[in-house]
Formats: structure tokens, sequence, C-alpha cells
């Protein structure tokens, strides 16, 4: 690697002040887990590195009557310890501990999983269908993004220079959610294909749909032609057969040595159709599978 300097500040002010004075040259730390490595490979050579871990304003897990509340600084390992998360978001849980292994997940945090901007992070999917807001500061303020607008493409989100991701908002829940996903191994890999579905059922009848595709576009990819054959109807095998098909159509998969185009492709209508089943066949109030 080559030389760089590294700042460590101590609260978000002195942070946001390090990151106006680089203006887009400095690189933040969180957990390290994905940018270290692209340092050691030579893929990034930053001129300065910002280490956040140690704000607090960046910190902690909070629930009450108008959600939860995430800390960008969130690890995967408490996202599957936490009571309240296992409780209200269980799907939280399982999508992180479906992702690196025990020793990574106590450093990779939420915020890195998502300002990575990766087609494939995990934890973008569930957080999309939660209709989960990004709580984005800056030296003038705070504004808040959906989810749904925050990735740009292959790496690129929607922070401007100078900006952090604080945290992340999610509303309380809502119907029942799921989160599938398809990789050579079970645990520790990148995901081929991830789908991330949510249903709120009244008598039978979907009220409200929600799926969000991962891996398969540039960006994790919200479904809303196939949550419309949903929505307003009862959910039998033939609408989850067609919404399948949309979300299948919808999407922009590449080849890669994981996985054909063709490939994933076919295993979004399969995670998505199963998806659905699981959700309509499901008595809990909120379901993992």
């Amino acid at each position: 690697m080559k030389p760089f300097d590294h700042y460590t500040p101590q609260n978000l002010p002195e942070a946001l002040e390090l990151l106006a004075q680089m203006n887009g040259r400095a690189y933040v730390n969180a957990g390290g887990t994905d940018l270290i490595l692209k340092m050691k490979a030579g893929f990034l050579q930053p001129e300065a590195i910002i280490n956040i871990k140690r704000l607090p304003e960046l910190q902690g897990i909070t629930y009450d009557e108008t959600g939860l509340t995430l800390g960008a600084l969130t690890t995967l390992w408490d996202l599957t310890r936490a009571a309240v998360i296992h409780e209200h978001y269980p799907v939280l849980a399982h999508a992180a501990g479906l992702m690196a292994s025990e020793q990574i997940r106590s450093f990779a945090t939420v915020g890195g999983n998502l300002c990575n901007a990766s087609p494939s992070a995990d934890l973008a999917p569930p957080l999309m269908v939660l209709e989960g807001t990004a709580v984005i500061t800056h030296q003038n303020g705070v504004r808040e993004l959906p989810l749904a607008d925050f990735f740009h493409g292959p790496g690129q989100s929607a922070l401007e220079p100078g900006e952090l991701l604080q945290a992340i908002h999610l509303p309380p829940p809502a119907g029942q959610t799921v989160y599938l996903k398809h990789s050579p191994r079970a645990y520790m890999d990148i995901a081929v294909v991830g789908a991330a579905v949510r249903l709120l059922l009244d008598d039978g009848v979907c009220r409200e749909a929600r799926i969000v595709l991962g891996a398969v576009a540039p960006v994790p990819l919200r479904v809303r032609a196939a949550e419309g054959v949903l929505e307003g109807y009862g959910v039998d095998d033939g609408r989850i057969a067609q919404a399948a098909q949309i979300a299948a159509d919808a999407c922009s998969p590449i080849d890669d040595v994981r996985g054909s185009a063709w490939y994933r492709q076919r295993m979004v209508e399969v995670l998505t159709r199963r998806g659905l089943e699981s959700l309509v066949s499901s008595k809990k109030s909120d379901t993992i599978v």
C-alpha cells in the first residue's frame, strides 16, 4: 500500500470538518472489512483515511413507536444478537447471519455494507422492503433519503463529498418479511441472487407488497410491477407465478465466475416464488425461511 494520512476524530463535528477539508480525497473507515482489502490489492490508493469507529453519534440500536433506528456503526454481530431485532425485525438478524464469518461480523458494519454500494449487498434488499430511510449528515445539517434512492450504481451511492451516513431508520414492522439468498455456500459467500419479499395480508387480500432483488442489476432492484400484481388481490398460485416471472423479467444480471446471467434470472423467479409462497402459508408475524 502507498503511504496515506490517518485521522481518528473523536466526535461527529470533528469528522465532518475533516471530510469537508479533504473534499472527496479521503476514504472513511468503519469496520474496514472491505476497504483494507481493496487497499492491499491496489484497487484503492487513498490520500487519507478517516477512522470513524469511535464516533458515538453513529452507534446504537433504538426502537420506539416511530420504529427502529440503526446507527451506521451497528455491526452485523449486533444485528444477529440484539433482542429488539429478533423480536420486531428478525429478517435482519437472518440476513446478517448469512454474511461472512463470526469474526468478520464483529467488525463489519451496516453503514459499510450499504455505502460500499455493492449490487450483492445482503442488507440492502431486506432494509429496502422494510421501507428503510438513510439519515445522512453533513456540516450544514441532516437530510433523509429512501434507501431505494441511495444506490446509484456499483460502488456509487448518493453520498456527496463531506457527507456521512449516520443511521438507517425503519418504520414499525408491517406484515411478514423474508430474505432468501442463493450462493455456492450457505454461509460466508457473496450472493449470486438475493430476494427480499414483504407481504401485508388482510383476510387473504394483499394490502401491501414489496419485492427487492440483489445481485441481478447495477443496484438493489425494487420490482414495482410485480408488487402491483399482488396488491389488492388474493394471493393465489397464479398471482405468485405471475409476480415471480415479472421479477425475473425485470432484472438485468451479468455473467461472471459465480453464475451466468441466464442462471441468475432463473433463480430470481425461483426465489421470488418461494418467498411469496412461504409468506402466504406462514402464521407468524414476521417470517424467516
